[in-house]
């Protein structure tokens, strides 16, 4: 029997969501789908693209989340 694959299949396998089970058939899948192996391909540009562009939070911003989360003053649970 062949599955079928969605973008949702190749997004999970992309980042490491899939079992191993899942991720065997996708990458045989991938051998035989030109098509599939093109998405796959785009979803991994894309991924870069993403990773490329997170950026950190500056130093002020951090500073006020730490003061803002002091001022409220919050105590354990005991």
């Amino acid at each position: 029997m062949t599955k079928t694959f969605t973008q949702d299949d190749v997004i999970r396998f992309i980042y490491n969501e899939t079992t191993a089970t899942e991720s065997h058939q996708l990458k045989q899948a991938m051998l035989c789908d030109a098509e599939l192996q093109e998405e796959y391909k785009e979803m991994m540009t894309t991924r870069g693209q993403l990773d490329k562009s997170m950026k950190d939070p500056s130093d002020r911003v951090v500073s006020n989340i730490i003061s803002y989360s002091k001022s409220l003053n919050l105590q354990p649970k005991k």
